[in-house]
């Protein structure tokens, strides 16, 4: 409900800002900014379960943002537009990661705390981020393949409807049907093997 609640209170003010944002007008978009930047963010948190990479994404998504929203056809695909940066953002840092196997730990305590003190500002998710569930839920997340994964983000915490995920990913509407109810279907099962049950994510 409350990523909805974010959904609206951008979209519904977001068309005047993009035309004049095409325009040029720096103002409005650093308004646009503001208004997507969480959004943004907790997209590319839950496509990597990862603060510094969620970041990364976020911060290049509006730089290019910046550089490119003239080119922008009408105000009425922006949204599909700036999802469709930032999954291109993702998709180029997973690359970069299993190139280099850059995978590493890092140490808890120091991690945990920069998380807590950004997660209040940047994600959605804050109340859940730290504990044991969301963790899982992550997991769960990180086992569906890369096509599933975005789709089911961008459905599921993101309310994309399945027209603007199609338009994001060159893809037909009954493909990205196809993969949001396969990537859905892993996730019950994964979930159900850790015996965690539709009763216990919803209290």
């Amino acid at each position: 409900m409350y990523a909805e609640t974010l959904l609206d209170i951008a979209m519904h003010h977001s068309d005047p800002l993009v035309d004049k944002a095409r325009d040029g007008d720096r103002k409005a978009q650093g308004k646009l900014v503001s208004l997507w930047f969480k959004r943004i963010y907790n997209f590319a948190w839950k496509y990597f379960g990862d603060h510094d990479l969620a970041m990364e994404v976020a911060q290049k998504t509006f730089i290019i943002l910046y550089e490119k929203i003239g080119g922008l056809e009408a105000a009425s695909r922006f949204r599909p537009w700036l999802y469709r940066i930032a999954t291109n953002l993702c998709h180029e840092e997973s690359r970069k990661i299993n190139s280099a196997d850059r995978y590493f730990i890092k140490d808890q305590e120091e991690e945990s705390e920069r998380k807590e003190a950004t997660a209040v500002f940047f994600n959605p998710d804050k109340q859940y981020q730290r504990s044991e569930l969301q963790q899982i839920l992550q997991d769960a997340l990180n086992t569906l393949s890369e096509e599933q994964k975005e789709v089911v983000i961008m459905k599921e915490y993101e309310g994309l409807k399945f027209k603007e995920i199609a338009e994001i990913l060159a893809c037909s509407e009954n493909t990205a049907k196809s993969r949001l109810y396969y990537g859905l279907s892993h996730l019950r099962k994964t979930l159900i093997a850790r015996n965690i049950t539709t009763e216990i994510l919803e209290s």
